[in-house]
């Protein structure tokens, strides 16, 4: 698909009233009532504060699709993504003809209600719902197993967001998105389900490197069948993991965002299509794998104590009166580090300190420090 088609599209039908990292209930709700008829919206369940599970089904194809969103309440790229494609899906064009006529989709814009209102990964229990494909001992699993079951899909899309640390591979490359393939036993055979999910990915992969070359990698594919996507795909329905990651100065995750809507659509036209190669298996294995080598923030060849280092600042999401806001804070101070940093300041030799306490500290909230005797602002929006 062409990328220019494909972001006219998101630019058309992005849903405006969701933005940002904070989507919960109360944001979606009013939008599942304007849906037209077609679209069938209904109560697959209810969270542990008795918060409804909706799912929305629409099309009249024969291949199935399952997509759930926001099983970690604080991931909600993926969520608002849905809403664009919904949207896509609403519209008269061929793009939605097509769609509607070759597939049936049910899609669980947000499985944890609960996690998503308190802005937590975990739901009301504190349990991680995707380590509860076995045991299914909350209501949240339980729901999402029963329309698993009774919808009995030829695909999942197993929608998910992940932290700012991540790379694609060693280099200097963020992980905007990231892709799974789950294991589907200990030895991480490769299935011919598996096979099928690598296929879809790699479609995604090629389209996206036209944008962000280098900035697409692979999960870790350690089984653990406590998983749901281990779990589904052991049941062997082909399972696609996504991990909408950052982007350059897109910290409310817009812009990460359309790759994804364009990564739904790109998804789809691949299984419609049945475009797999006998290459596709080789070609996932050879995508770099993630791992964990970015921080949001580092100043390097600071003199701290007497002794030149480096400090590295993570922001911590915090849910302050219904807004996300991003605290930074030292999370490593060291001689020497390796890590790339969102946001890279050279100190350059020169001394810096706390602006309230002098000594900088593992652990401390910094919003601003001392540079040679210059207040350095490290607030977000602040670069």
């Amino acid at each position: 698909m062409e990328i220019e088609a494909l972001q006219s599209l998101f630019l058309k039908h992005k849903e405006r009233s969701l933005f940002g990292r904070y989507i919960h209930s109360n944001h979606i709700e009013p939008l599942l009532t304007k849906l037209p008829k077609e679209f069938k919206v209904t109560v697959i369940g209810v969270s542990v504060n008795d918060h409804n599970i909706y799912s929305i089904t629409i099309g009249t194809g024969h291949k199935k699709i399952l997509m759930w969103s926001q099983m970690h309440g604080n991931e909600a790229t993926t969520t608002k993504a849905l809403f664009d494609l919904i949207n896509t899906l609403k519209g008269d064009s061929e793009m939605s003809e097509t769609i509607l006529k070759h597939f049936t989709l049910t899609i669980i814009p947000i499985l944890n209600p609960d996690g998503a209102k308190a802005y937590t990964r975990l739901n009301a229990n504190s349990i991680d719902l995707n380590r509860d494909a076995q045991n299914l001992s909350q209501p949240e699993s339980r729901a999402l197993r029963a329309c698993f079951d009774a919808f009995k899909p030829h695909y999942c899309f197993n929608l998910h967001g992940q932290r700012t640390i991540f790379s694609a591979g060693h280099d200097n490359k963020v992980a905007t998105l990231s892709f799974l393939s789950p294991a589907q036993d200990e030895q991480r055979s490769v299935t011919q389900t598996r096979a099928v999910a690598m296929s879809v990915i790699n479609r995604m992969t090629e389209t996206l490197y036209k944008e962000i070359p280098g900035q697409v990698g692979i999960y870790d594919d350690s089984f653990n069948i406590d998983c749901v996507g281990d779990t589904f795909q052991a049941l062997n329905v082909p399972t696609v993991l996504f991990e909408a990651g950052h982007y350059k100065e897109d910290y409310d995750r817009e812009e990460v965002r359309r790759l994804v809507f364009q990564s739904y659509l790109v998804a789809l036209s691949a299984i419609r299509l049945n475009t797999l190669s006998e290459k596709d298996v080789e070609m996932y294995l050879k995508t770099p794998q993630n791992e964990k080598l970015f921080f949001d923030i580092i100043i390097k060849n600071a003199i701290i104590g007497g002794v030149i280092r480096s400090v590295a600042i993570q922001y911590d999401e915090q849910l302050l009166s219904d807004s996300i806001v991003f605290i930074p804070k030292i999370v490593k101070i060291d001689k020497g580090l390796s890590n790339y940093g969102h946001r890279e300041i050279n100190a350059n030799g020169k001394p810096l300190i706390s602006i309230n306490t002098g000594e900088l500290q593992v652990g401390m909230t910094v919003n601003s420090v001392l540079l040679n005797n210059e207040v350095l602002s490290l607030k977000l929006g602040n670069n």
